[in-house]
């Protein structure tokens, strides 16, 4: 039985995201950078709640979902695994997330009161990270 890889998450309890988003988004994420590799093992429901000190129910909730997307596989009484497709989603899916994601950052930064200027160059600048992650 091959090892679970263990996974750097960090909550943020009262953000606006919910909990089981901020682990799915985290989890797609480490896989999209390469961190978790295809076939890598995930750690068990149990380990990672206790880990993050959250209900069980919320990283099953969170597995789940990362399994229904195609990011996660599942094999009986071994574990959840990276799927080998890495979920990849229909190009309407993808559009409806884009635009959600837009439309919480443009409210976000509306609500913050911060310039049009500043908010694109932290978004090229956390764009060109997640590019620098990927190659190395």
């Amino acid at each position: 039985m091959s090892r679970a890889t263990p996974l750097a998450i960090v909550l943020a309890p009262g953000g606006p995201r919910p909990i089981v988003r901020q682990i799915a988004d985290q989890i797609r994420l480490a896989i999209t950078t390469g961190e978790l590799g295809h076939g890598a093992r995930l750690p068990s429901v149990r380990a990672l709640a206790s880990q993050l000190l959250v209900n069980s129910n919320t990283v099953a909730r969170a597995y789940s979902d990362l399994a229904s997307e195609g990011w996660l596989q599942g094999q009986h009484g071994q574990g959840m695994f990276v799927a080998g497709q890495q979920g990849r989603l229909s190009q309407t899916e993808r559009r409806r997330r884009l635009d959600e994601a837009v439309g919480a950052f443009v409210a976000t930064i509306v609500e913050i009161d911060l310039p049009p200027s500043i908010a694109l160059a932290a978004v090229t600048a956390a764009l060109q990270d997640l590019d620098a992650r990927r190659v190395a």
